[in-house]
């Protein structure tokens, strides 16, 4: 009972931290100008293809935009599916080059992830506008790990997207099951959702995902990109 306990409020980060790293973005617009319930679906540590382009096809029957924060190392390793995620509509962020944590990486050595991620990700055709003096490029912190150096160095030219749903799909002590039942009561509207297209949350990933689309299609969800 105690770990389904710490696995249902892992699920939803404590409103705590957004306090500790303002600027970042939890959550997006609840509904559309129509008034449908809108979910915003993330997948971390792409492409690779195992995975992706499974996820694009699921994505694909339900007509689902998603956004999808590649690791650098697998752009340049995978680039045709890095386009084909583009050409089906959905939106590429950053995820850093090698996947590293922010806080056991240099300041300097961190950053430098973040420019050679951004040069694969132009590499494979992602180009963002500027046009509206906003920042236009996207970007995760692996682990959801930040200081407040980094984010502030981070904030002028990019939008840092965290979440308020952790599906929990690279966990390999969550059975499938719970994962899709936790997953399922922490949903709402404008809520951001992350999965991780990786061989690590494959089990989990490959059970949660088809299910979460079909229960939230039924409800009248809408699937956008950030």
């Amino acid at each position: 009972m105690r770990a389904r306990l710490d696995a249902a409020l892992l699920t939803r980060p404590p409103r705590l931290l957004h306090a500790l790293l303002p600027g970042c973005e939890w959550t997006g617009p609840r509904t559309t100008p129509t008034g449908a319930p809108v979910v915003y679906l993330t997948f971390d540590d792409g492409p690779i293809p195992e995975e992706t382009p499974w996820v694009l096809e699921q994505l694909a029957a339900f007509d689902a935009q998603a956004t999808f924060f590649c690791v650098g190392e697998n752009l340049k390793r995978y680039p045709d599916i890095a386009r084909a995620t583009l050409a089906a509509g959905h939106r590429l962020g950053n995820h850093t080059h090698q996947h590293r944590s922010a806080w056991a990486t240099t300041r300097s050595d961190y950053v430098q992830g973040i420019v050679d991620c951004q040069l694969a990700l132009s590499a494979v055709g992602l180009v963002e506008s500027q046009g509206t003096g906003a920042p236009a490029m996207l970007f995760r912190p692996p682990h959801g790990r930040l200081t407040w150096p980094l984010l502030q160095a981070l904030r002028p030219e990019y939008r840092v997207a965290m979440w308020s749903v952790l599906t929990r799909d690279y966990d390999p002590d969550l059975s499938p099951e719970n994962c899709l039942r936790f997953a399922l009561a922490a949903v709402r509207a404008g809520d951001i959702v992350v999965f991780h297209d990786s061989r690590k949350a494959s089990a989990r990933l490959r059970f949660v995902l088809p299910r979460l689309l079909v229960h939230l299609a039924a409800q009248g969800f809408q699937f956008h990109a950030l």
